[in-house]
């Protein structure tokens, strides 16, 4: 098993792009998830969950320590233009901004708002599920994720990796050939190629510790699938729902697994995954 690539994401749940070579470090890929966009109205930070256009946005990260966000059609704007958070705003049809990422105590941004409505309402539509399918189990989560959107100081969901393999990828697209499995829909930290292993391998790595470049990391447990995997991306990655009733129905609602990093490092496409 190898890296086939390595994905950063500079703001979170925009699309991103592939490096050749990362550090790893305890919040995961360097350069991954450093920005965010906050929903000024809610006093919540966006995901892909409640704002799905935020998916239709790209980012990478600018030579002056800026981020440069492309729009729909091409147009770019950067984070040190004065009309960034305008052009987010009528991108996503309500007033946002966009932040760098702040330290672990400004309490205030990672709390999470108390629920007003019904929570099993709210929990199927985060999870788009529809009438008779289970919710995923929720102890698969860090109980941070209960008081906090994201972990202080942090702008990843759950935990700092998400490692996909190859296998998994033409799995579903045999499952499910009518769909577009675009590898983007999954925000994977790391692809895994496993070569012609059938169905999905990284099921069976939860507990394990593997090397991969200079760096070591643990694989925690399986990724529960919400509505962000259903969202359009672009003109030829639409909306698509048929997937994840594939992997509700078929998967036990999970497609990939989340890491952690116990030993920070170099690693680069090519990279072989040695069990530990």
């Amino acid at each position: 098993m190898h890296i086939e690539s390595i994905w950063q994401y500079p703001v979170k749940t925009m699309l991103g792009g592939t490096v050749s070579t990362a550090e790893l470090a305890a919040d995961g890929v360097a350069g991954d998830r450093w920005w965010a966009v906050r929903d000024d109205g809610a006093g919540t930070i966006g995901n892909a969950r409640k704002m799905g256009q935020l998916m239709q946005l790209s980012a990478a990260h600018g030579a002056d320590g800026s981020v440069v966000i492309t729009l729909p059609g091409g147009a770019t704007v950067s984070s040190h233009s004065p009309d960034v958070n305008a052009a987010l705003s009528q991108h996503v049809g309500r007033p946002v901004s966009l932040w760098a990422r702040p330290p672990a105590d400004d309490d205030a941004f990672y709390r999470r708002k108390p629920l007003e409505g019904d929570l099993m309402v709210e929990l199927r539509e985060i999870f788009a599920r529809e009438e008779g399918e289970p919710l995923p189990d929720l102890a698969k989560f860090p109980a941070a994720v209960i008081e906090y959107e994201t972990p202080p100081g942090a702008l990843y969901d759950c935990y700092p990796l998400l490692l996909l393999t190859t296998s998994t990828l033409r799995s579903i697209e045999q499952a499910v050939p009518e769909s577009v499995v675009d590898v983007r829909r999954f925000r994977p930290s790391l692809v895994i190629d496993t070569g012609d292993a059938p169905g999905h391998p990284e099921f069976t790595w939860p507990g394990r510790r593997f090397a991969v470049g200079s760096a070591v990391v643990e694989v925690i447990n399986d990724c529960p699938r919400c509505a962000a995997i259903t969202r359009e991306l672009t003109p030829d990655v639409p909306a698509d729902r048929a997937i994840l009733r594939h992997v509700v129905k078929d998967l036990d609602q999970a497609v990939g697994v989340y890491a952690t990093v116990v030993q920070p490092g170099v690693v680069t496409v090519g990279d072989e995954l040695i069990p530990l």
